[in-house]
């Protein structure tokens, strides 16, 4: 059986890094979800742009194999630009993941839910809502897939930002970490992934090749140091005895 893992947000997570300056993974036990099917694993897995690249999720695959010897599964939904509004529940990026999401569940399963998010919202200096209005797409995803208690990793926003000139807004990153971490402490099965010293393209806007290998390192970390409290509480939130029982023969 795969184990799968529904990558959400924005540019960041989609992956900018060049391709150029990739590090190589070994890509035979990484699938991607294309058409509905698993396919092996070509860059860019993520191509929401034509200028897409390399992404932190393909090292956090091949470290998910090495640990746990089991296909992974990488179901790409993110989309660069997006602020955290156009990812509540009914919106197009919403639905288009979960169908995603759902598709994939029928031949893996869903292990943790990848998100990377936050630029936007910087230069909306959207600060005062964003914590909540996270904490609510963490709880709708959760329910419309029917995963109330799988992890939800969080990642950092990059130091480099307050060096990109077009938008003095960027300067506010540090707050928004501030707000991602709080949703961290206070939700179940939450993870804050740290960005600290991380370097970016020259564009200041996005994480290089090296620095997305790494970040895929701490996700994984992250992950993997939640994986006791994870098992413990992976069936919480099936209430009905058959849809536990069903997960069970997973």
């Amino acid at each position: 059986m795969i184990h799968s893992f529904l990558l959400i947000g924005q540019s960041n997570m989609a992956g900018r890094g060049f391709i150029s300056d990739a590090i190589d993974v070994d890509t035979s036990h990484i699938r991607v979800l294309r058409n509905g099917r698993w396919q092996e694993m070509f860059r860019p897995i993520n191509p929401d742009r034509s200028f897409s690249g390399v992404s932190l999720a393909e090292r956090f695959a091949e470290r998910y194999y090495e640990e746990f010897k089991t296909d992974v599964g990488l179901i790409c939904c993110a989309d660069g630009g997006t602020a955290l509004h156009q990812w509540k529940k009914g919106s197009l990026l919403f639905d288009n993941a979960c169908f995603n999401a759902k598709l994939a569940q029928r031949t893996s399963v869903i292990r943790a839910i990848l998100w990377h998010q936050g630029e936007a919202d910087c230069l909306l200096d959207s600060r005062d809502e964003y914590g909540d209005n996270l904490k609510q797409i963490i709880k709708d995803f959760r329910e419309e897939l029917n995963l109330c208690d799988i992890p939800f990793l969080i990642g950092g926003l990059g130091d480099y930002l307050p060096n990109f000139q077009s938008n003095p807004n960027l300067k506010n990153y540090d707050s928004f970490n501030g707000i991602m971490q709080t949703v961290a402490s206070e939700l179940p099965n939450v993870g804050f992934v740290s960005a600290k010293g991380l370097t970016s393209n020259p564009d200041y806007l996005h994480f290089n090749s090296k620095s997305l290998y790494e970040f895929g390192e701490r996700y994984f970390d992250v992950f993997n140091s939640m994986c006791d409290k994870i098992e413990l509480n992976k069936y919480a939130c099936f209430e009905d005895d058959e849809k536990r029982n069903a997960m069970e023969l997973l």
